[in-house]
């Protein structure tokens, strides 16, 4: 899965992943939809559409439309990160610092003291008009530096970074650096604004027996990147095939391209009325698979899991299950799902949080506000979720790439 590696590596932010889910599809001629524009479709023929460069929905058209279905995986491309505000620098004592905020639930000591670089989009005017496109630096920018423990005696007790004062990236000395003129400078453009984010400049890693590998931003790249693939490389002759990664995951979903937009809901409303298919009817015998990583079970703290439903890596497709619903599963939706794994020799395992612990939520419920569908959710194993370095199973990889192929080409008979 060396391919999964390199994507991360080029992906230190939704736009730039979208930007690598585009290239991927323009190279497989699929042809690209506007919003604004009306849609002509074509059996036999694929398609994709984004919105706002961070979020995408690509389809492909069967041949036989009769007795068609929507069959969907839903992922997202963002991750907890530092964002930068705007006015971003804040210089005092001969520092140069950026003022930056939490996007996102992180863990924030895992910023510190590494080597950071910034990506994301930027804003800029060419020819009277305001364009924007995605940006990565890819160099070193800044550095968040620790407080020396001759300072504070008490790091290793207890250390709670205060996000307005200890997680504010050191870059230059003086009072002359200008952001807006640097990143002019680094694009040749006259940039006027930007939606920025802090990554950790430090490459996707496998470990001496291949088994794990750690990298920024697996959740939930790595599913989006996996479902992405089997999604491109899957055929059916009668259902609309379906790929969907949306933004904002990580904050609510509450943007204009998230999951809690009507970015695929209408979408797929303009792709039945294209086709003169009943959108209704089409979407009755649909199906929705989920994709956000899950949590394995920790090498040193294994108390923290339920004591019966507790994933380890390498083992397999997770299927979360919560009986709250901040997991779409249910008993119907699992044996629908499993029955093509089963069918496909592709392993898995189930997820629920301890009943004393609250857990997270996904998009499944989210996107199901806008577009109701029988849905499961599923993910892959993993360590250090919402770190700037976590870890996940090589294996997994191959396993969930298999089961999605297997669930993009298989027939689904909604009850």
């Amino acid at each position: 899965m060396k391919d999964l590696l390199a994507f991360l590596d080029a992906s230190p932010s939704a736009f730039n992943a979208i930007k690598g889910f585009e290239a991927t599809l323009s190279k497989n001629g699929f042809e690209k939809l506007k919003e604004s524009e009306d849609y002509v479709l074509k059996g036999g023929k694929s398609y994709y559409v984004i919105r706002n460069l961070s979020s995408i929905l690509a389809f492909k058209v069967p041949l036989d439309l009769k007795e068609s279905s929507f069959k969907i995986t839903a992922s997202h491309s963002d991750c907890p990160a530092l964002k930068l505000k705007p006015g971003s620098l804040i210089k005092e004592n001969g520092y140069v610092k950026l003022n930056v905020e939490k996007y996102g639930g992180s863990i924030d000591y895992t910023w510190l003291d590494r080597p950071l670089s910034l990506a994301g989009r930027i804003i800029y005017q060419k020819e009277g008009r305001i364009a924007y496109k995605e940006y990565d630096l890819q160099r070193p920018f800044g550095i968040i530096p620790s407080l020396a423990i001759h300072m504070n005696h008490s790091v290793n007790n207890s250390f709670a970074p205060n996000a307005q004062i200890d997680l504010l990236p050191l870059v230059e000395s003086g009072d002359d650096f200008d952001l807006l003129k640097f990143l002019s400078l680094d694009v040749n453009e006259d940039v006027i604004g930007y939606d920025l984010y802090l990554y950790p400049l430090i490459k996707a890693v496998t470990y001496l027996n291949e088994k794990y590998f750690s990298s920024f931003h697996i959740d939930d790249l790595e599913c989006a990147y996996l479902s992405f693939k089997a999604f491109v490389e899957s055929k059916d002759e009668e259902a609309i095939n379906v790929f969907a990664c949306f933004d904002n995951e990580e904050v609510g979903s509450l943007s204009y391209q998230g999951a809690d937009s009507d970015f695929m809901a209408s979408n797929l409303k303009r792709i039945a009325k294209a086709l003169k298919i009943d959108y209704y009817k089409t979407k009755s015998r649909s199906f929705l698979v989920s994709c956000d990583n899950a949590h394995a079970l920790h090498p040193n703290l294994p108390q923290k899991s339920d004591p019966i439903n507790r994933p380890k890596m390498n083992e397999g497709i997770v299927i979360k299950y919560n009986a709250n619903q901040s997991y779409t599963s249910d008993a119907y939706s699992i044996a629908v799902f499993t029955d093509i794994l089963k069918k496909a020799d592709v392993p898995y395992q189930l997820f629920t949080n301890r009943s004393d612990e609250r857990g997270g939520s996904t998009l499944g419920n989210i996107s199901n506000r806008h577009l109701s569908l029988p849905s499961v959710d599923i993910g892959l194993a993993q360590l250090a979720m919402h770190s700037s370095y976590e870890t996940a199973g090589l294996k997994d990889a191959e396993y969930l790439y298999n089961g999605l192929k297997a669930f993009y080409e298989t027939k689904i008979d909604i009850t």
